[in-house]
């Protein structure tokens, strides 16, 4: 088992453009490039005439442009959001004043819990409310098109797959992403339910995912158990930290992520506290009081048997 995911991060963009990804559907990339958006954001245009607009990405006057000009002569009836990451859904009520549409999302109510790190919640637009909230398993249907829709909690717990019926290709959102791995940052992000999530698509037999960020990915089963795989391997090396003392996230992050750049350290520690509270809830790592990026962690007593 390998510490490192194979990425595909040779993806050239041209931005503001609309291009074809699959039969009926059209990609155009924000301008937003960064550690966590890498190129920028995708949004998808699925259909044609009437259309349903996947993402329409940040509030950024440049990119609804592009999106208004992509569109035009068609209709824009849907705007469907992965999850109300801002990188995502800001575009979405500034698009809807200029071109229409329905938007359409899962149904949250507020934050969970309180933010591991001071502004996390500025990331998120807790107080987005869609016109029509999609529950797991219905079908959004549109002129010419049809998707499904998959809850895959986990990165965000309003998170949405998009299955577009008839072509084995899913919308991934940040669920599973081709040039990096997923950030999970409780407590809004849960290793649980991103795990119990990575199993749903693993059970599909898709031949293309179109993540939020990044290229298509038209190998989806082998990348999500590649995937799965590496949290395993994260976990194993969490809890051989553990049992040499290493029982801190800073130091945790500095052995894990050797070379690391400094801009992605706090997702690496957002990524191991997600990992420690999995183990928490597991019964294999306990904790002085709540868990927390600054809290001491320690083998729980029938994991310290085990090791021993």
């Amino acid at each position: 088992m390998t510490a490192e995911l194979a990425f595909n991060r040779s993806v050239d963009v041209e931005y503001g453009v609309a291009e074809e990804m699959a039969p009926g559907v059209r990609r155009i990339v924000a301008n937003n490039p960064g550690p966590y958006t890498f190129l920028g954001s995708n949004t998808y245009i699925v259909g044609q005439g009437e259309v349903a607009v996947i993402d329409p990405g940040p509030a950024d006057k440049a990119h609804l442009a592009a999106i208004a000009e992509a569109t035009r002569g068609e209709r824009i009836t849907h705007i469907l959001l992965t999850h109300r990451h801002r990188d995502h859904c800001d575009g979405a009520r500034p698009l809807q004043a200029a071109l229409g549409g329905e938007i359409y999302a899962f149904g949250i109510e507020g934050k969970r819990g309180n933010a591991v790190i001071p502004g996390m919640e500025d990331y998120t637009d807790f107080g987005l409310q869609p016109d029509r909230v999609l529950a797991d398993g219905e079908t959004v249907r549109g002129a010419g098109w049809a998707l499904d829709v998959i809850h895959t909690p986990g990165h965000a717990r309003d998170h949405l797959c998009f299955a577009l019926v008839g072509q084995r290709t899913v919308f991934t959102g940040d669920h599973v992403m081709g040039w990096n791995t997923t950030v999970i940052a409780p407590p809004e992000g849960s290793l649980a339910e991103f795990l119990a999530s990575m199993e749903k698509l693993l059970d599909r037999n898709d031949k293309a995912f179109l993540p939020g960020h990044g290229g298509q990915i038209l190998t989806p089963r082998r990348v999500v158990r590649a995937y799965m795989m590496h949290r395993k391997w994260r976990e194993q090396t969490i809890l051989a930290c553990l049992e040499e003392g290493v029982n801190t996230i800073a130091p945790i992050v500095d052995r894990l992520y050797g070379g690391l750049e400094p801009g992605l350290k706090g997702a690496a520690a957002l990524s191991v506290f997600a990992h420690l509270e999995y183990l928490i809830e597991r019964g294999q790592v306990e904790t002085e009081g709540p868990a927390g990026l600054l809290s001491t962690y320690l083998l729980a007593e029938t994991e310290t048997r085990r090791a021993s």
